[in-house]
């Protein structure tokens, strides 16, 4: 949702908040343009997976393309659910950069316990953490929609993936975003074509650990709770990514164990 043109503040993006109802017109807006683009290229079954906050955002009567919505939060696989080895392509709506960048609205997963992640080294935001899952299941994900940052944020991870730029982020908390009818335009046009070349993608093919930094010691002490997670540094932990939907899976567990630590 961060990532969607005219987004901009957080009160946008918290359910309950006098601006959430705005930032949730302007989701529907780019989610559908991209279900139009999907239909355009020849699809005929579409799943949006609503990924953010309390993960009911949308209105599913409003959704284009009889597309189905899978909402709700304590999805096993969270921002990846449903996703199978019987899709054709992922596409990554509204992102943000990682936590670590200027991108409007930064964060990875939560900014209450995660600094910074890295896989192989290289960092790692929401688009190449999820990349794992696409990775266990042989997907390729074809394209990403956000600020300037989320293309090259994805692309070490998602071989190819076009990225349609609807803002451009001048800080955290400021950008410069198209007309919502010219965001969604472009984000109908560049899901054509992503879909129109799929032939072109590989599924994502991570190496290395994913490597998880946390705010405090006692997090990384608590994370390392999770099967399958090595305490790595004093804030530290890693993640061997040979089963990458297990690594997803434990890093997932991660989030989830470090979240009261983190709102305490």
């Amino acid at each position: 949702m961060e990532g969607v043109a005219g987004v901009v503040d957080w009160d946008q993006c918290r359910a309950g908040a006098p601006a959430h109802a705005e930032g949730a017109r302007l989701l529907l807006g780019e989610v559908n343009a991209s279900i139009e683009g999907c239909l355009a290229a020849g699809a005929d079954d579409i799943v949006v997976n609503d990924s953010h906050g309390l993960m009911a955002n949308l209105a599913p009567d409003r959704l284009a393309g009889r597309a189905s919505y899978l909402s709700g939060r304590h999805k096993p696989d969270y921002m990846m659910q449903g996703l199978d080895s019987g899709f054709d392509a992922v596409i990554y709506l509204g992102y943000h950069g990682s936590m670590p960048s200027a991108s409007v609205l930064s964060h990875t997963y939560n900014p209450r316990a995660i600094s910074d992640t890295r896989i192989g080294g290289v960092r790692a935001g929401e688009s190449g953490i999820n990349a794992l899952v696409a990775a266990g299941h042989g997907v390729p994900v074809v394209l990403v929609t956000g600020d300037q940052v989320v293309g090259p944020e994805a692309e070490p991870f998602c071989p190819g993936i076009r990225a349609a730029v609807v803002k451009q982020s001048l800080s955290r908390e400021s950008a410069l975003s198209l007309h919502p009818e010219a965001a969604r335009e472009l984000v109908r046009d560049e899901t054509r074509t992503a879909l129109e070349r799929l032939s072109s993608y590989r599924s994502p093919q991570p190496t290395g650990d994913l490597e998880v930094d946390l705010l405090t010691a006692d997090m990384a002490a608590q994370a390392a709770w999770v099967r399958g997670v090595e305490r790595s540094g004093e804030r530290s932990v890693a993640i061997a990514t040979e089963d990458p939907l297990q690594a997803y899976r434990a890093f997932v567990a991660v989030v989830a164990i470090t979240r009261g630590l983190g709102t305490a």
